[in-house]
């Protein structure tokens, strides 16, 4: 007997959420907008960063588009001023995974 056997004998009328969890983890409940993200490349201090901004949605929204894009990318970054700062140039890749997610991105600088 698994655990799962174990917890529908204790809680018999619980319904399991799990379809409803990977619902959310394709849209991940963040806002879509009509204008394009910008993408920006710059050097500071001779070190090259990526810099998005332009996100009309909450900033709480923004922020967990900066921690998956600092995941997926295994770089560090911050999120300030209502924008993502990327340390690396990684427009290509960051603009990819921007409209695989469904924004619509516009490359500034380069």
């Amino acid at each position: 007997m698994d655990l799962q056997d174990q917890l529908k004998n204790l809680f018999p009328d619980h319904v399991s959420e799990e379809v409803s969890e990977k619902k959310d983890t394709s849209k991940q409940g963040i806002w879509l907008q009509d204008n394009p993200i910008i993408c920006k490349y710059e050097k500071r201090k001779g070190k090259p960063i990526t810099i998005l901004e332009g996100y009309t949605g909450a900033d709480k929204d923004f922020k967990l588009l900066a921690k998956e894009l600092k995941q997926k990318l295994s770089v560090g970054g911050s999120f300030k001023n209502d924008k993502i700062i990327i340390q690396g140039d990684y427009r290509d890749k960051i603009m990819q995974i921007l409209k695989d997610k469904g924004f619509t991105v516009k490359r500034v600088g380069g």
